[in-house]
């Protein structure tokens, strides 16, 4: 249904499952569309007791992306974002050796480009030093805001910048001016919260997750809202 709908843009993780939604994929969409675009993480797993612990020493990335091409029944990854900190955030540190160990695994052909996840603006500029990146996953919506300048400068240099949890995560997004822009729009929340991402930046790429078809075809009815000034005003009222 999501292909259908016209999506060219699937996030994923070997540590979701474990394992088993690359499966899942792979049976749905494989063989891919030329057009679809796989992106996956690697750098932490998920344990028994529902955490996610790193694992960023260099051989736990060597497997994680062997599993996750065997499990895409793909011969290289489109790309793979190195996770970095933890469940409250971005954390400060050097990522030099986890994205050094991804980019040799880049000149041996099994990934064609590297980004990160969970990352502080240091350390997105420290892997730039390193490689090339295509894309910065972090934590942003309407009530969370952090990464504003981080956007911007991103834009200008034509990364995309995609935003995990864009309608709130495990709290969705609850909110005044969010429920009277959306009575105006005969819409959803939802989907006017994703608008206003695809409104704020040409470099944005949304990532929102969906349990059920009525909720992903909320999730695309978000592409073709327009807000105007008077909705963005309204909107800027959140998170400020």
């Amino acid at each position: 249904m999501a292909a259908r709908l016209g999506t060219t843009h699937v996030d994923t993780a070997g540590a979701y499952g474990p394992r088993v939604t690359n499966q899942l994929i792979h049976e749905a969409l494989h063989p891919y569309a030329a057009s679809l675009r796989i992106v996956t993480k690697v750098g932490a797993v998920r344990d028994q007791q529902g955490g996610w612990p790193p694992a960023r020493q260099p051989e736990d990335l060597r497997r994680a992306v062997h599993e996750n091409l065997e499990d895409l029944g793909l011969a290289s990854l489109d790309v793979v974002d190195l996770r970095l900190g933890n469940a409250q955030g971005p954390q400060p540190g050097s990522l030099a050796e986890p994205f050094e160990a991804l980019v040799e695994l880049q000149q041996q052909g099994l990934i064609r480009h590297l980004g990160v996840s969970n990352a502080t603006a240091e350390q997105v500029a420290e892997a730039q030093t390193i490689a090339p990146i295509v894309c910065v996953q972090n934590m942003y919506n309407l009530a969370h805001r952090q990464d504003d300048e981080l956007i911007d400068d991103l834009a200008d240099q034509g990364i995309a910048y995609v935003p995990f949890f864009p309608l709130g995560g495990f709290s969705p997004l609850q909110s005044t001016a969010l429920s009277v822009v959306a009575a105006r729009l005969d819409a959803t929340p939802m989907s006017v919260a994703l608008a206003w991402l695809l409104r704020r930046s040409r470099n944005i790429l949304l990532i929102p997750g969906t349990s059920s078809v009525a909720h992903l075809r909320e999730n695309v009815v978000g592409a073709g809202l327009t807000l105007s000034d008077e909705d963005l005003a309204e909107l800027d009222k959140i998170g400020r």
